[in-house]
């Protein structure tokens, strides 16, 4: 024996109901705005090895210390991209603080032109947040015509901070390390 609803009864499921959909709206929002919020968290914190990109500016501004680090260089890509990529030095020892350059060797060996694009982290992961790239070719697709071999530089400084915070005053070394992917035509529009 169902008993109909009163009208105090009706607005309770009405905005029970309001409520949900609202929930289930702000979820699949909140899902889309995932990736480019943990992007931003990570660049920001340097979480998982992230490294910070600066200005010629912010960089011409900080002051060399020193002390030293060694900066290790280590490059990988994927099985499907024909290249070999390669640092041209695997350590370099560097003034924390001074502006330093590193070089990578990309040669493509295939008989085509191919595009890749390269991601990029730091270990240990708590220097990611004092690892900063003033420029790199990882900001940008990178295109090896059939046959071509380029240098392809990285300019780059530790921050003088790393020194002083508790979780990274002892680390002596830091790998930066890149893996070039093969970018699809069909998803270039090519």
């Amino acid at each position: 024996m169902n008993m109909p609803l009163t009208l105090d009864q009706q607005k309770s499921n009405m905005r029970i109901g309001l409520m949900a959909g609202g929930l289930a709206i702000a979820m699949v929002g909140l899902g889309f705005a995932a990736v480019p919020l943990y992007d931003l968290f990570c660049r920001v914190t340097g979480f998982g090895g992230t490294t910070q990109r600066v200005d010629a500016v912010t960089a011409s501004n900080i002051q060399t210390s020193a002390a030293f680090i060694n900066v290790r260089f280590d490059a990988n890509h994927s099985p499907a991209l024909p290249w070999e990529f390669k640092p041209e030095r695997s350590v370099e020892k560097v003034a924390v603080g001074a502006r330093d350059m590193s070089v990578y060797i990309a040669k493509n060996l295939s008989d085509k032109d191919v595009s890749g694009t390269a991601t990029f982290n730091v270990t240990p992961v708590q220097a990611g947040k004092y690892f900063n790239k003033i420029q790199c070719f990882c900001f940008t697709e990178q295109t090896l015509k059939a046959g071509q071999q380029v240098r392809m530089p990285v300019l780059y400084y530790v921050d003088p901070d790393i020194l002083t915070d508790p979780d990274t005053k002892d680390i002596s070394e830091i790998t930066l390390s890149y893996t070039f992917f093969p970018i699809d035509p069909a998803e270039k529009g090519s």
